[in-house]
């Protein structure tokens, strides 16, 4: 085995084990939410945790990407630690110190400084409420644009190349002329796994991507539920209104992205159709992200649903409309019929676990069962 062999089996190593930690915290912040009696919140988590076992397996077995790229993603995981430790830091010299002011310092009228304000936020009231503001909602819902984001990293726009492979012909331009800083670091330049509008390169960077953001996302939710609210990077930067499923449980932001990543995954495989799996990408972000905003805007018809939580007709007939919608463009009338039925059961039905995180999956591995017993043409091409 020579030198850079091994480094490529460290950062593999080092990405698998970050794989594995996450499922044990998962699991192990999952039971606690079980006690606390969010059932929802903690058994959602767990499934996550699992999610995270069967990643690190599949990493160590077959891997998600090519080096130099794993160590890339290593690298990610340690500035997004730096970063978020940084912060953490910040937070709580800033907490020290209006724990020590006997009185407010502010002169009467004056806007306090955003830190303090943010944390007076988190720590003086409760966080975690059980229902939040429709402008809440507007901007919680509105990072299931993400699902558009990949598309467009895929697949491309129009005239537009897939946004990844793009980036990865910038990184082959860059690293040659930087040949030498490189090779120092990383090895030599001619065992760099992809060429100039490799399609592979679209494959595994649209992955990176996703495996990327849950990082990001993920690092800060543990700081939130291990430490409190106002100690998340995350939490400040998108002024994040918490809701009781959250006690002792990761956010929606974790288990829609942990279910993207574990249909891509099995699209890598050769499981699943891509457009099966951008089908249940784009109806989980933007049919729930409808049902919700419609909902709570128009809905006047009131459903209970099996999680005893208040939905309305309005809502799930926008949600359904726009899942058949999203099927018939990508995937075909028939099977859009499987990808709108499917969105309604893990809509309706789940009891305990977030839709966020089973339509992702189920969605895809729905229409893929009928694509092999059916043997219909997929989409429209």
């Amino acid at each position: 085995m020579d030198y850079w062999t091994a480094i490529d089996n460290i950062y593999n190593l080092t990405l698998t084990l970050s794989f594995f930690i996450l499922m044990i915290l998962m699991i192990h912040i999952g039971r606690k939410g079980i006690k606390v009696n969010n059932r929802y919140g903690g058994i959602s988590t767990i499934i996550c945790g699992i999610c995270f076992l069967i990643f690190g397996y599949y990493n160590s077995i077959v891997r998600f990407f090519p080096y130099p790229y794993n160590g890339f993603m290593v690298w990610w995981i340690g500035i997004i630690l730096l970063v978020s430790f940084s912060f953490f830091a910040i937070i709580k010299r800033e907490v020290r110190k209006m724990e020590s002011e006997t009185e407010d310092v502010n002169l009467k009228g004056e806007k306090k400084p955003i830190l303090k304000r943010y944390i007076e936020r988190m720590t003086k009231e409760n966080p975690y409420i059980e229902d939040i503001t429709f402008r809440m909602e507007l901007i919680r819902k509105s990072f299931h644009l993400m699902g558009l984001l990949l598309l467009m990293a895929y697949f491309g726009f129009f005239a537009l190349y897939p946004v990844t492979l793009i980036i990865s012909d910038s990184v082959i331009v860059l690293i040659n002329q930087i040949q030498p800083a490189y090779e120092l670091i990383w090895g030599p330049i001619d065992k760099f796994p992809f060429v100039f509008g490799d399609f592979r390169a679209v494959i595994f960077l649209t992955m990176m991507a996703l495996i990327g953001a849950l990082m990001f996302a993920i690092i800060s939710d543990l700081i939130r539920i291990i430490w409190g609210p106002e100690y998340s990077i995350f939490n400040f930067l998108t002024k994040s209104m918490l809701r009781n499923k959250e006690i002792n449980a990761t956010g929606p932001q974790i288990y829609i992205i942990t279910g993207f990543i574990f249909s891509y995954m099995l699209y890598m495989v050769g499981i699943l159709h891509i457009l099966a799996v951008f089908s249940g990408i784009l109806i989980a972000c933007l049919s729930d992200a409808a049902a919700a905003l419609i909902g709570r805007r128009y809905g006047k018809h009131k459903v209970i649903v099996r999680s005893k939580d208040t939905k309305s007709v309005e809502g799930f007939l926008a949600g359904i409309v726009l899942a058949y919608i999203i099927g018939l463009i990508l995937v075909g009338p028939i099977y859009a019929l499987i990808g709108a039925l499917i969105f309604f059961l893990t809509d309706y039905f789940p009891i305990y676990t977030a839709d966020n995180i089973l339509n992702p999956i189920f969605i895809p591995l729905g229409i893929q069962l009928f694509i092999n017993l059916l043997g219909l043409p997929v989409g429209w091409f």
